[in-house]
């Protein structure tokens, strides 16, 4: 096997999606000896074999989620990287799987910060431990005050600023922002920021993101009483395909935009009954997260100067439904 310092190049080339075949004929056969190795399960480095705990707020059945899961696992696999996960959406079970991973003995956390309040003292016990952490997804506001690394994912407010711009571009005057998850800051912000963009008038629908009979029946009644509603934002790819249900409940004649992206939000632009959708890129995000701990364990790198690092947002419309149709059914989009 090459050395150790051999393969860090190709790792974070890996990471960053750069191509090395351009360098020259070797550095493009091991390039390519590293994407085999990978394919076959086996790691590209022989560095210790570190552990790096991954806790989320998902709940269970969140597709979203699955493919956070999926990038970390191919980084670990690559990164020769032993990778525990686990996941909680209420704020105090999820700081003690956080715990208990730090009593563990873990090398590395990866965490999010959809309920930051209940986080702060989990995270700030494994930096007391010396557990270098990495926040994901949520919380890119405390993620820096909270002692960790860098964050990976998408500015919320930026994500909704986008969001904003595009309904105006297609003429909406009033739009529902369904929120399916109360107390989760990045929700909020991603209202806010589209309220800061949006021309028009926007509406904040909370709503039980575990109850999807109660989603449908929520959206529905709010878009039977308000005719004029043009929009509906959904906050997550799940519940797109129940508001576009809940949207021919309703008789209405709203366009169905979304949050992020799944098989099923792919078939929906492509038969134009969702109108765009905003990605994040999940499974980036796990696989940086992994690939920019086992950079700061081998190498002591961190990627973003101190700021987050960003992963979307994306504006993803019918034109590129076809394309992301096919990188969904592998659970990498």
């Amino acid at each position: 096997m090459a050395s150790v310092r051999t393969w860090v190049g190709i790792a974070l080339a890996a990471a960053l999606g750069i191509s090395m075949t351009g360098c020259s004929s070797t550095g493009g056969k091991r390039a390519e000896d590293a994407r085999k190795a990978q394919a076959q399960g086996k790691a590209a480095v022989d560095t210790p074999r570190w552990t790096i705990g991954m806790v989320t707020h998902s709940g269970d059945g969140d597709t979203f989620w699955d493919i956070v899961r999926s990038g970390a696992e191919q980084a670990a696999v690559k990164d020769n990287i032993n990778f525990l996960y686990a996941n909680h959406d209420e704020g105090k079970e999820q700081a003690q799987l956080v715990d208990s991973y730090i009593d563990k003995g873990v090398d590395g956390l990866i965490v999010t910060l959809a309920k930051p309040d209940a986080m702060k003292a989990a995270v700030a016990r494994a930096e007391k431990a010396g557990i270098p952490v990495i926040t994901v997804n949520s919380g890119s506001a405390e993620s820096k005050e909270f002692g960790a690394l860098t964050h990976i994912g998408q500015d919320e407010t930026i994500a909704g600023e986008a969001v904003g711009d595009e309904l105006n571009k297609r003429g909406k005057k009033k739009a529902l922002c369904v929120l399916h998850e109360q107390g989760n800051v990045g929700h909020e912000q991603r209202c806010e920021g589209t309220r800061k963009t949006f021309k028009g008038q926007l509406q904040n629908l909370y709503v039980d993101g575990t109850n999807m009979p109660d989603v449908q029946s929520g959206i529905s009644a709010k878009l039977q009483a308000d005719a004029d509603i043009d929009a509906v934002v959904t906050l997550g790819a799940p519940f797109a395909d129940t508001a576009v249900k809940a949207k021919a409940d309703a008789g209405s004649k709203a366009e169905i935009d979304t949050f992020d992206l799944n098989a099923k939000v792919a078939a929906g632009l492509k038969d134009r009954s969702l109108g765009f959708a905003i990605d994040q890129q999940p499974y980036l995000q796990g696989y940086e997260a992994v690939d920019l701990l086992w950079l700061y364990k081998y190498n002591a790198d961190v990627l973003g100067g101190g700021r987050p690092v960003l992963t979307g947002p994306q504006i993803i419309t019918e034109k590129d439904a076809a394309k992301l149709e096919e990188l969904t059914k592998r659970g990498t989009r």
